[in-house]
């Protein structure tokens, strides 16, 4: 009795970093997040979980003979996913794509399967669906389904049997949180199965050269759900973005092994479903008739990508003991470390004050490049004075009133004129040369060194 309980004794799994512990307790002693433990019976088939390595075995090389050719990757027929993606898929690879219930994960995947399809084979395997759902949502969108194979199941072992089958060049598991294995005994969800499902996908990958996708549930917090090493055993990790009410979507890439991280590509909402945005800074600045106070456009950069947006602030006189600092698609923090230094090295005190700062178009900045577009969008706002509709503005502002250079200046130069800015307020550290200068010569370039420098020459 006592051997059989020894094996079937449960252990406990943390959800958050999936650390495994004998016995409760309310913090992870790995990652430190509390009440994260999650019960899981121990027994498997056998008595051994197969979570074996990811790769088939290879031989020992040296690194300079190595075969570096070039990976001849696959299109998904979309600029904007292809950009993610940091060209388009990599054979073997296994990319991860998270976002809110209802954005448009799975309505991306079927729009641009059914284009792959059309060349190679695809299988979908859905494990939220049936077949008959994805069929209407298909001819709802006008999709060839002609060549796409769909199949719905939730068992592991049955999609790998027919993946081997099939040899499809890439396979999708829509959504890995409810696949399970017949190896373990846990429900779908659960750490240990999230773990052992990705695993074997993983190994499936590289074994068999086809690209992985796997659609995952995001927490209210919208962080990924399951365990944290989901997101270290994939290769790209990619997130959707945008308020499910607006028409435009933007897909994030958080982790990308094969391209760059922070690369967005820009989306619209139509009635035949997601649609390439192939230019986002028009998209996100709106051209008024006359400017202003409190809006100020920011030249911000995403990735490989240049991209303008309209920072907007609203300074108001405060009810309140405690005025209100609220920031949507900003940083928080640096709200509060700008408004400082507004008082110190501008002499503006807005402690009475309610402050709201804003980014257009459901967008989200958090570089530091947009400190200076927000520090002038609050004083145009309080001092009710327009900063001027033909002007970009990036920089990031230092504690001590020093405005300090941002990468890729000249290509956010660029961009500005490209979309008819006449003129650009930049740190003096990014000033381009001579040779520079000549392709952004449609644009007044001035030059700051310290935020009172700044404000002074537009007389704020």
């Amino acid at each position: 009795m006592a051997k059989g309980s020894a094996k079937n004794r449960s252990r406990f799994n943390c959800r958050e970093c999936g650390a495994e512990s004998a016995k409760w307790a309310g913090q992870c002693a790995e990652c430190g997040e509390w009440n994260t433990l999650i019960e899981v019976a121990a027994k498997t088939s056998g008595g051994v979980e197969r979570f074996a390595g990811f790769a088939p075995s290879s031989k020992v090389q040296v690194l300079d003979e190595v075969d570096i050719s070039e990976v001849k990757r696959l299109s998904s027929g979309s600029n904007e996913l292809d950009r993610v993606l940091g060209g388009g898929l990599v054979p073997g690879s296994i990319v991860l794509i998270g976002g809110d219930p209802g954005i448009g994960k799975s309505t991306l995947l079927l729009q641009y399967l059914s284009s792959i399809s059309q060349s190679k084979p695809v299988l979908y395997v859905s494990g939220e669906e049936s077949a008959e759902q994805i069929a209407v949502r298909a001819r709802r969108l006008g999709l060839p389904g002609d060549r796409l194979m769909v199949m719905a199941e939730n068992r592991l072992e049955s999609m790998l049997d027919t993946a081997l089958q099939q040899t499809p060049s890439v396979l999708v598991a829509d959504s890995i949180q409810t696949f399970y294995s017949e190896e373990l005994s846990a429900a779908p969800g659960s750490v240990s199965q999230v773990r052992e499902c990705a695993a074997r996908l993983v190994r499936y990958a590289k074994q068999s050269g086809a690209t992985v996708i796997l659609v995952g549930h995001v927490t209210k917090e919208g962080a990924l759900a399951g365990p944290k090493i989901l997101e270290h055993m994939v290769d790209s990790v990619l997130y959707f973005e945008g308020d499910s009410s607006s028409s435009f979507r933007l897909v994030r890439a958080i982790k990308n092994r094969f391209g760059a991280i922070n690369e967005i590509g820009v989306f619209a909402m139509t009635e035949l479903g997601l649609k390439d945005v192939s230019n986002p800074s028009a998209m996100f600045v709106s051209r008024h008739g006359a400017s202003r106070p409190g809006s100020v456009v920011l030249a911000t950069q995403e990735g490989t990508r240049p991209l303008l947006v309209e920072v907007q602030a609203l300074v108001d006189d405060s009810a309140l003991s405690n005025p209100r600092r609220l920031c949507v698609g900003l940083e928080q923090n640096r709200l509060a470390m700008l408004l400082a230094i507004v008082h110190r090295h501008a002499g503006i005190s807005l402690n009475s004050y309610d402050v709201f700062a804003n980014v257009a178009g459901g967008v989200r900045v958090s570089e530091t490049g947009a400190d200076l577009a927000l520090m002038f969008a609050i004083i145009s706002s309080v001092k009710n004075r327009a900063a001027g509709n033909d002007l970009v503005v990036f920089g990031e502002v230092g504690l001590s009133g020093e405005l300090r250079p941002v990468q890729r200046g000249l290509d956010r130069l660029r961009e500005a004129q490209k979309l008819g800015f006449k003129r650009a307020l930049i740190p003096a550290a990014n000033m381009p040369d001579a040779v520079a200068t000549k392709s952004v010569s449609e644009l007044e370039i001035i030059p700051a060194r310290r935020v009172e420098d700044a404000l002074s020459l537009f007389e704020l």
